[in-house]
């Protein structure tokens, strides 16, 4: 089993079953929507990177090399949308003229410090990563994070103290 469906049916719908791709595809929705509402910065962003992760499923399932990693998939591409839309959203923020005009160095400074930090959060370990991204970046409570992730609050702290501290050392 990967949690949502059977072995046999992720199988048939690699095969390019179609009525198995459908009950694939159905069953993970509320998954997906699930991990999406808790990673992305709004519910609209959570809902059109759940669509665009099951659309990435129904297309690309054949793909798929081990059924049992199904879930880690989804919800990678899931993680990796969210991010995406984050940056976008970052980046039109950071667009919208606030008074002056900057100069084109302030803004190129201002890219290459938002890619600096990027690059160090997604040099993390995964767990780090996922606890300071919804801690810090989306705000959750420390509670929800720790459960979401599976973590007892000490854990889920200690985490994103390690993360935060490696943070600090790749960007003095």
């Amino acid at each position: 089993m990967t949690g949502w469906v059977s072995e046999r049916l992720v199988e048939a719908a690699q095969g390019g079953d179609l009525a198995s791709i459908t009950a694939v595809v159905h069953g993970a929705h509320p998954h997906v929507r699930r991990f999406a509402d808790h990673l992305c910065a709004s519910p609209q962003d959570a809902e059109d990177a759940a669509q665009e992760a099951l659309i990435v499923l129904y297309r690309k399932i054949g793909s798929l090399r081990a059924t049992a990693a199904l879930a880690s998939w989804m919800f990678r591409i899931v993680r990796n949308e969210c991010l995406r839309r984050a940056r976008r959203r970052f980046a039109e923020d950071t667009d919208a003229p606030a008074g002056l005009a900057e100069s084109a160095e302030d803004e190129v400074l201002k890219r290459l410090e938002a890619e600096r930090v990027a690059e160090a959060i997604g040099s993390l370990p995964d767990v780090q990563r996922r606890v300071l991204i919804l801690r810090d970046v989306l705000g959750h409570p420390g509670r929800a994070v720790a459960e979401e992730l599976g973590l007892s609050t000490a854990a889920m702290k200690s985490q994103l103290h390690r993360a935060r501290a490696a943070l600090r050392l790749r960007l003095p």
